[in-house]
């Protein structure tokens, strides 16, 4: 697997992201998009996925197109992923598109390393994975969903419950009291993805609790020093202003 590393890598936000070629080139896109909606200082790590269908899989499973079935090297790919994950100061969120979607929703049952899940237009509809969301607890903060309002009218049986499963999943982690939304785009699978990851990163790092409450300081703060509050300060270093 290759690391590409996008930003400040002194920042004390960290997006990671599992990539094919086709998520590579609309990084670019997504980063700038980020950057526009968000003032917080940040380093992206694309990690570019060797065998997307083996690599991404929590379990085995069969094709559902073609004849490339699922493999079960996801708990691999997350040791990897963990390893980037070393400085405890730093706050890390995960995100991915489709399988890789998928991927980093099963991560948030898995560890507590990540603040929040980005997981946009996700294959959700893996077999067993709902029922996997219902038997276990999730570990992230805050959870960003996202579906194509396109993407449920396909022919595929399976791949056609995508809408179903994914308004299953929603609810189910509100159940949880876990932060979440659903966001549905314009079109199908294949239509903005970048911007779509964007959207997902966008909404975890204005959702992270640090963030809002130093928003709420920046309007109120007339006249306040920020060096009497220790907490903002700590904040404050974490944020760019531009």
């Amino acid at each position: 697997m290759k690391i590409f590393r996008y930003g400040n890598p002194s920042a004390s936000t960290v997006l990671i992201q599992p990539i094919d070629d086709h998520d590579l080139g609309e990084l670019k896109t997504e980063i700038n998009e980020i950057r526009k909606q968000v003032q917080i200082d940040f380093q992206l790590i694309a990690v570019k996925v060797d065998d997307w269908n083996h690599d991404l899989s929590p379990w085995k499973a069969p094709a559902v197109f073609g004849k490339d079935g699922f493999g079960d090297g996801a708990e691999d790919m997350l040791r990897f992923i963990l390893a980037q994950c070393m400085t405890c100061s730093k706050t890390y969120y995960i995100g991915g598109y489709s399988l890789a979607g998928l991927f980093s929703l099963w991560a948030a049952y898995q560890t507590d390393v990540f603040a929040g899940i980005a997981a946009a237009s996700p294959s959700i509809w893996f077999p067993n994975f709902l029922q996997y969301m219902k038997e276990q607890d999730v570990r992230a903060d805050s959870v960003y969903l996202s579906l194509g309002d396109r993407e449920e009218k396909t022919r595929n049986p399976l791949m056609a419950t995508v809408g179903d499963c994914i308004r299953e999943g929603h609810e189910l982690l509100l159940g949880r009291g876990i932060r979440t939304t659903l966001e549905w785009n314009p079109g199908n699978h294949f239509k903005d993805a970048g911007i779509r990851m964007a959207k997902g990163f966008v909404w975890l790092m204005k959702n992270n609790a640090d963030y809002v409450e130093l928003e709420v300081y920046e309007n109120t703060k007339k006249g306040v020093s920020t060096q009497k509050n220790t907490k903002m300060a700590a904040i404050l270093e974490r944020v760019r202003f531009t």
